[in-house]
């Protein structure tokens, strides 16, 4: 857009000649860089949505309940109160998704891990069905990274699924390749409480916790990384302890993701990540998707208190011990009270959001940093509550001065790099192994590993950096 040195004219061109008339004085006082505030948002916005068009907007995180596609309320094709649908990512564009498998931490007993397991293959089915069955013309799944492009480009939008809480394995390791064969390309090892696989950020007193249990990850935990390096599914650190983080980078043959994190230094909460492990992170290839949760970009402990009272009391009203996002979030008891609590207190605005993407990346680089909402698990902040204000988050990043290229990266291009680099890894293990079953035993002779994929400890030293 020309500047406004070109004279009245240009400021007209943009503004509209009875605009110009009615407010001259206006137009001087909001004067910026040559250009009025208006017809610089204006350009800003346009620029977006054009940007837009270009690109693979991906959002890493996205959550489900567990009647999604059953109910109209639940139908992704249709106009709804969720966060996401497919209205909305139209609206928003929003072209991809990781719609996620979330089961929440239960009891570590046969009957615990049967139930997990049949609550994740619900949801397996349900992102399915609206793939394949109900809007296969508007979405379509995704299993390899190169399809996320190959889809966008033919004009449809991405469903890619994610496994939040590796509780859903529970001790039997081959549910994970079940699981990839349903379409699963990514687990996030714990959720909120300790698992069999590793020691979670927040642990659960109600279930017997302890502070710490493995002290990392459980020897099961290190097989269960192996197998998900063999399979080619990405290994995700959100939500588990910082020894369980370190010692996953340390272990992991291929890159690792923190699919829905935000900053420490900028909201200290023990599910957000420190310097140190977003550098450990970028070290070993991996990306961080930064995560617009008003809780973890704004911590404020006495709005906190009041939610972890609010969502007490409408768990126990609902008769269940224990507050869950997805099937109480919803409920009008949970809605009004988070309205009379933000009354008081103020959300996290998209402004403070995309700080913590401006600190990601001066720590990190901009090779490693990405996107994600948690939305309908408790995400969203004020500007960018739901996708159809997804142009918002570019619109910003525009402000800020991130290039074009730099944008296309942040919102799904690192993490399509990540993602098609353990594709890669997967493929290398394979002809590895193929290659060790064919040789002759020879006592002279020693197996030396790819140092490709050789597990990253050397780049971390043994204490994790």
């Amino acid at each position: 857009m020309r500047k406004a040195s070109g004279g009245l004219a240009a400021i007209a061109f943009g503004l509209g000649f009875a605009g110009l008339v009615a407010a001259p004085i206006a137009l001087v006082v909001h004067l910026k860089d040559g250009l009025p505030e208006a017809v610089r948002e204006k350009s800003v916005l346009s620029h977006a949505r054009a940007l837009q068009r270009r690109i693979v907007t991906l959002d890493s995180h996205v959550d489900i309940p567990p009647d999604y596609t059953k109910v109209p309320e639940h139908d992704p094709g249709r106009l709804t109160g969720m966060q996401v649908d497919l209205p909305k990512m139209h609206r928003g564009g929003m072209d991809a998704a990781f719609f996620i498998v979330y089961v929440g931490q239960g009891p570590r007993t046969p009957e615990g891990y049967e139930a997990a397991k049949d609550a994740a293959l619900l949801k397996f089915t349900a992102i399915r069905r609206m793939a394949e069955e109900l809007y296969p013309d508007e979405i379509e799944l995704g299993v390899r990274a190169e399809d996320v492009t190959r889809i966008h480009e033919a004009g449809k939008k991405a469903a890619l699924i994610g496994i939040e809480n590796g509780y859903v394995i529970g001790k039997d390791i081959s549910l994970l390749e079940k699981y990839y064969d349903l379409g699963a390309r990514y687990m996030t090892l714990a959720h909120i409480g300790h698992n069999d696989i590793c020691d979670s950020s927040i642990p659960l007193s109600h279930l017997g916790d302890a502070e710490i249990e493995h002290g990392g990850l459980s020897a099961y935990g290190r097989e269960v990384v192996a197998e998900m390096n063999r399979l080619g599914m990405m290994v995700d650190v959100s939500h588990i302890s910082r020894d369980a983080m370190m010692e996953a980078l340390r272990v992991s043959a291929a890159p690792v993701i923190a699919s829905h994190s935000a900053v420490s230094e900028l909201g200290n909460h023990p599910r957000n990540l420190s310097d140190e492990q977003m550098e450990a992170l970028a070290r070993t290839g991996g990306v961080m998707q930064v995560v617009a949760f008003s809780a973890y970009v704004k911590v404020d402990a006495a709005r906190a208190a009041e939610e972890r009272g609010l969502r007490s009391r409408v768990a126990r009203a609902a008769g269940d011990a224990h507050f869950s996002y997805i099937k109480h979030g919803k409920l009008p008891a949970f809605v009004n009270g988070m309205k009379e609590i933000g009354a008081r207190y103020d959300r996290a605005s998209l402004e403070e959001f995309v700080d913590h993407i401006d600190h990601a990346v001066k720590v990190m680089g901009i090779d490693h940093v990405g996107i994600s909402s948690d939305f309908g698990g408790g995400g969203g902040v004020k500007g960018w509550d739901n996708a159809a204000e997804t142009v918002n988050v570019t619109a910003e990043l525009i402000r800020r001065g991130y290039s074009d290229e730099d944008i296309e990266k942040l919102w799904g291009g690192n993490l399509l790099r990540v993602w098609s680099e353990v594709e890669k890894v997967a493929v290398r293990l394979a002809e590895r192994r193929e290659a060790e079953a064919g040789m002759q035993p020879d006592a002279e002779e020693t197996f030396l590993p790819d140092e490709n994929i050789a597990p990253a400890e050397h780049a971390l030293g043994p204490n994790g950096g």
